[in-house]
């Protein structure tokens, strides 16, 4: 989508600090972070959020999270993480390509995100 800001940067167009890419997946620090790690990991193909994953596309939700499990080892997050994708503007989705908020580095509160870009 031509105005999606993550699609922008997924495509190279706004700079991010990039944590991890491969053929699906592209993952990137939170500008606005709400735990010492903040990574936000999306898919490169553009889906708007949880509620539009189908059979044809769930195998981006899958890569999503393989590549959460990959990108909190490399950051030591062997105390846990949390992983978190809010869906619509009720729960506070403001950029409406999916994505997944991957948090940790320090215990972290019952309730912790937003979308921040």
């Amino acid at each position: 989508m031509s105005d999606c800001i993550f699609c922008k940067i997924i495509n190279g167009e706004i700079p991010s600090d990039k944590v991890y890419e491969d053929e699906h997946v592209y993952a990137f620090r939170d500008i606005e972070p709400q735990a010492p790690v903040h990574i936000l990991v999306v898919p490169k193909e553009h889906v708007a959020s949880v509620a539009d994953i189908s059979a044809e596309n769930s195998h981006l939700a899958a890569k999503c999270l393989e590549a959460a499990a990959k990108i909190a080892r490399t950051e030591n997050l062997s105390s846990g993480y949390r992983v978190i994708a809010n869906t619509g503007r009720d729960a506070g989705q403001t950029v409406f390509h999916l994505h997944f908020h991957l948090l940790g580095g320090a215990e972290l509160p019952a309730m912790i995100v937003g979308d921040a870009v």
